[in-house]
């Protein structure tokens, strides 16, 4: 199964990870599964991302093992070693990292996500898998390596942070599978929860006040939509990473099929997540936006206005309701 991946770590003595900017959980628990694979297996790595780990995830890298891209201090080490792109197989996803991949030996990506027609990163995909930190698991399984209980605790974070907590459509038995494993290796599922979950700001709850009181719904209540202005996170005190997930409260309502947040960062720039319980492919509207995803769980960066990225986005949702 994992043949490719093995003979490209094969190829190469010295090794840069890197994820999708920002890194989320999946992707920062599938780059410490991998510098684990790599220690085992004696090769040089590092964890290089164009971002910092956002406050949420911090608790994952306990050691502070994920560094910032920086030219000067990172290029000779990226002259000599390959890039391993995780959970992501678009280039356009992983921000400053893109100018790595000229100076590397070889670019190589392991993703879950489904590719779209432009990609053009090759490696290891398996679109069936609930999370790449689920790949990550059975690949470090595979080849007799034991996670420590940090990693560990690092995977079974990117597992339920992509499986929404075992309950999204590509949750499997392989997906149950590599949690018990982690858990096997010193994971505590109550204290990743609370991290995950119950670990926000007072800010964190203002916005998301103000993030319901903007709640809208269109063609017949299947369709919801939250707009955060930048003004939100100046009145409230919180963070732009703080609505992550409110994107998924609207789809608590059985009338709503489709869930929209557009939030707009305190620069300007609007981005935008999509949930659908699938009816409607998400990941496909995401990618004429020029971003990408799940079926059910996807998201994008507009270089239009926020009402503009509104209009475009209910007219394509509206019209693949309508198709069915």
């Amino acid at each position: 199964m994992f043949d490719n991946v093995l003979s490209f770590i094969d190829r190469h003595q010295s090794f840069i990870l890197t994820t999708h900017d920002p890194p989320d959980a999946d992707g920062l628990g599938a780059e410490l599964v991998f510098a684990a694979i790599l220690k085992k297996k004696e090769k040089a790595c590092r964890i290089v991302n164009a971002v910092p780990v956002q406050g949420y995830f911090r608790f994952m890298d306990h050691s502070s093992a994920a560094e910032v891209w920086d030219s000067e201090k990172h290029t000779s080490f990226a002259e000599q070693s390959a890039l391993l792109v995780l959970d992501t197989c678009d280039e356009y996803h992983i921000g400053s990292m893109r100018e790595v991949m000229k100076k590397v030996e070889e670019t190589f990506t392991f993703d879950h996500h489904e590719p779209k027609p432009h990609t053009k990163l090759s490696g290891f995909i398996d679109a069936t898998a609930s999370s790449t930190s689920e790949l990550a698991i059975e690949l470090a399984s595979s080849q007799g390596v034991t996670l420590d209980p940090y990693t560990a605790t690092a995977a079974y974070a990117g597992i339920v942070y992509d499986s929404g907590f075992f309950a999204y459509p590509k949750t499997s038995i392989r997906t149950f599978n590599a949690a018990i494993k982690v858990i096997e290796w010193g994971a505590a599922p109550n204290y990743i929860y609370r991290q995950l979950m119950e670990n926000g700001s007072y800010a964190a709850l203002l916005l998301q006040k103000q993030a319901l009181s903007t709640l809208e719904f269109h063609a017949d209540k299947r369709i919801a939509v939250i707009v955060l202005r930048k003004e939100d996170l100046v009145f409230s005190g919180a963070e732009f990473d703080d609505a992550e997930g409110f994107v998924n409260i609207p789809l608590k309502a059985q009338e709503v099929e489709v869930s929209i947040l557009i939030k707009e960062k305190p620069s300007g720039e609007v981005r935008c997540s999509l949930r659908s319980k699938g009816k409607v492919n998400v990941s496909k509207i995401a990618q004429g936006f020029g971003g990408g995803g799940h079926v059910t769980a996807a998201g994008f960066r507009s270089s239009l206005s926020t009402e503009e990225t509104l209009k475009k986005l209910l007219y394509d949702v509206k019209e693949r309701l309508e198709k069915g």
